[in-house]
């Protein structure tokens, strides 16, 4: 979705005031100063998420990790200014300074996001320059549309791509790996 111009409606650069003057219910995400309004997401938008965030979850649970993994809606503000605000579908966070009342302030270790046509470019362009620049040190983008999850572990500086029916092992863990053919995606 394009960026939020409304008519009658500030033509100068959004801020966190302008996403919380937003209507109840209304979610978006705010970056460099233009507003994408989001949509619900839909079931197999849902599975999809479910399945991931569990499967990180009981990880976690399962080695004692000290990680925490968060579904959307949750709040990452990458900066401390207020041109940024994101809510990834899947954020894990293993620095718990990092964590308030509002959400994650600072990057996330490990953010997935689950692409739409409406978000497709987003997600591979101006959020993957945000996370590489910000400090996260992994990011997926789960596309199903395209059979495809773009696995870019910014650390060490690779990028994998795998498809629906491959299992992806998780770079901030040595041990998770994620059967992504488990997931019913029609």
């Amino acid at each position: 979705m394009d960026a939020l111009r409304l008519s009658g409606y500030k033509n100068s650069e959004y801020t966190m005031e302008d996403l919380y003057n937003l209507p109840e219910g209304q979610r978006a995400e705010l970056i460099d100063g233009e507003m994408y309004m989001m949509a619900a997401p839909g079931m197999l938008h849902q599975r999809i998420s479910g399945y991931l965030y569990k499967k990180i979850a009981d990880y976690i649970d399962a080695e004692s990790g000290d990680c925490e993994p968060f579904m959307a809606p949750f709040a990452v503000f990458l900066n401390a200014d207020d041109k940024i605000y994101l809510e990834p579908d899947i954020s894990v966070i293993c620095d718990p300074n990092k964590l308030t009342a509002e959400g994650c302030k600072g990057a996330p270790d490990w953010i997935i996001e689950i692409a739409s046509s409406s978000s497709r470019s987003r997600d591979y362009g101006k959020k993957l320059f945000l996370y590489r620049s910000s400090g996260v040190k992994e990011y997926w983008v789960v596309d199903h549309e395209r059979n495809l999850i773009m696995r870019y572990n910014f650390e060490k500086e690779i990028v994998e791509d795998y498809s629906f029916s491959d299992k992806v092992r998780a770079g901030i863990y040595e041990g998770l790996e994620i059967d992504f053919s488990k997931i019913r995606i029609s």
